[in-house]
């Protein structure tokens, strides 16, 4: 276990506790009877959710909010929570969490310091648990959430009753985390900020390797030594192999491929991609395993569901048990997730926001579509750094789409340094893509989409930001003449 970080009862304050990661972490503290609390800016259905199961939120960040942990003595006796300055027991001061986006400047941050509380990353917690547990950590640019939930879902299936931390939320277990029973964890291993290095799982997978978050990494050399070292940690490394840097950078004990012609361990054929999902017979060491069906589309959720099979053989589980459990996952939210129909046009929110993920959506978006329905993209850029160091892969990951609109660029915090901006992109998509509009603002989006979506579209909305925000708007206004003439 990671010395730094005890639970034996000390509690837990999470600066940011709305966050999809910290929140996860937050809810299996809190489920196991840790005190937690925890501050956010904007109080969301996670941080009620928290706060139902005992957790106290602050809707502030504020300096005031660590006074939370002072004591003092009332009237007849009896120690209570108080801002009231009584001396510190600093054995009690709370473990602080913070991620990577609280900055230094921060109030509660500030004040956490002077209190002598210790200060630590989100990724020290979860390292913490991985090492309490059996662990199955899954990392790579690409795929995380929907590997990891389907990894936990196909053990659950099975009755392996996992304890669960993931990027996302998914309705099976009404969130981002479950607590289980089980000595088994299954986490999502994030590499964006360098901390990956720090877990050490008994299983780890990882399903690809690019360079994605130029504002932490200068190469995709600097990416790939992070993810060595991780491979390093664990006892059991599971690697796609049709990703080039995998397979020629990393030494997988278990591979996985898409092509029989690779030598995988693990393998597909008699593929069948269908608009309703897709069918492949799988393959063991040259030993057919049976027939995989999914109701995920497209080829890389056919290569996550392979990184699924392969965990669960190493884990001792029959091919049909696997299999039983990957056929009734639905997925996670925001990972092309169904949001409703109105005037005969149908609405798909999907976090995709690198060039790979949005061609690979996209494609999906084709295989679904029907002959004759429009596939229209609609693109919120995420980080100014991004954008500006992948504007040419951008520019070609539109393919699919019949008609892309393009917004503003979502910050994500990062400074904006003059050098990129949402109508510089939309004009580089334009020099490959005939049909490509630009609308600076989520209102000027959802304007554009009320004139000019028509029956039978299929309206794919991307991106990590809160363009997804506009989804009800644009489906209640479509659904408004409806009710007036009903």
């Amino acid at each position: 276990m990671n010395s730094q970080i005890d639970f034996s009862g000390r509690p837990f304050h999470f600066i940011g506790i709305g966050g999809i990661g910290m929140s996860a972490l937050a809810y299996v503290l809190t489920k196991r009877q840790l005190p937690v609390s925890g501050s956010d800016l904007r109080p969301n259905q996670i941080t009620r959710k928290l706060e139902s199961l005992g957790a106290h939120i602050f809707s502030r960040q504020e300096a005031s909010n660590l006074e939370f942990f002072r004591p003092q003595e009332s009237a007849d006796g009896i120690v209570l929570n108080s801002p009231e300055k009584l001396p510190v027991d600093k054995s009690n001061l709370p473990q602080v969490i913070c991620s990577t986006a609280i900055n230094t400047n921060n109030l509660e941050y500030k004040a956490a310091i002077e209190l002598g509380c210790p200060i630590l990353h989100r990724s020290d917690v979860l390292a913490a648990l991985i090492a309490d547990y059996y662990s199955i950590a899954v990392a790579g640019t690409h795929g995380k959430t929907t590997t990891s939930s389907m990894i936990g879902y196909m053990l659950w299936q099975a009755g392996l009753d996992p304890t669960i931390l993931v990027g996302g939320e998914v309705n099976a277990w009404e969130g981002n985390a479950r607590l289980g029973e089980s000595k088994y964890l299954v986490a999502e291993a994030d590499e964006s900020d360098g901390s990956l290095v720090k877990h050490a799982p008994a299983i780890g997978i990882i399903t690809n390797i690019e360079l994605d978050h130029p504002d932490h990494y200068e190469t995709l050399d600097e990416v790939v030594e992070t993810f060595q070292k991780f491979a390093e940690g664990c006892q059991i490394l599971v690697g796609s192999i049709d990703c080039d840097t995998v397979r020629d950078r990393l030494n997988p004990n278990i591979s996985y491929s898409l092509h029989p012609d690779t030598g995988a361990d693990y393998t597909v054929t008699n593929i069948d991609y269908r608009a309703d999902g897709t069918t492949a017979l799988v393959w063991e060491k040259g030993k057919a395993l049976g027939v995989l069906n999914l109701q995920l589309l497209s080829r890389h959720n056919l290569s996550n569901a392979l990184a699924a099979v392969a965990v669960g053989r190493a884990l001792g589980l029959e091919f049909g048990e696997i299999a039983k459990g990957i056929a009734t996952f639905e997925g996670a939210r925001r990972r092309f997730e169904f949001r409703g129909e109105a005037a005969g046009i149908t609405f798909i929110d999907d976090y995709a926001h690198h060039p790979s993920e949005i061609r690979a959506t996209l494609a999906a978006a084709r295989l679904q579509a029907r002959p004759g329905q429009r596939v229209v993209a609609i693109f919120q850029p995420h980080r100014y750094s991004r954008t500006l160091t992948f504007l040419e892969e951008f520019s070609e990951s539109f393919t699919h789409a019949d008609l892309v609109v393009l917004t503003d660029i979502y910050s994500a915090g990062e400074p904006d340094l003059g050098l990129i901006n949402g109508e510089q992109l939309a004009a580089e998509i334009g020099k490959q893509h005939q049909q490509v509009i630009y609308q600076p603002t989520l209102s000027s989006v959802c304007e554009f989409l009320l004139s000019n979506l028509r029956s039978g579209d299929l309206a794919l909305f991307l991106g990590a930001g809160n363009l997804n925000q506009a989804i009800p708007e644009v489906i209640a206004t479509l659904r408004e003449p409806a009710k007036a003439t009903s």
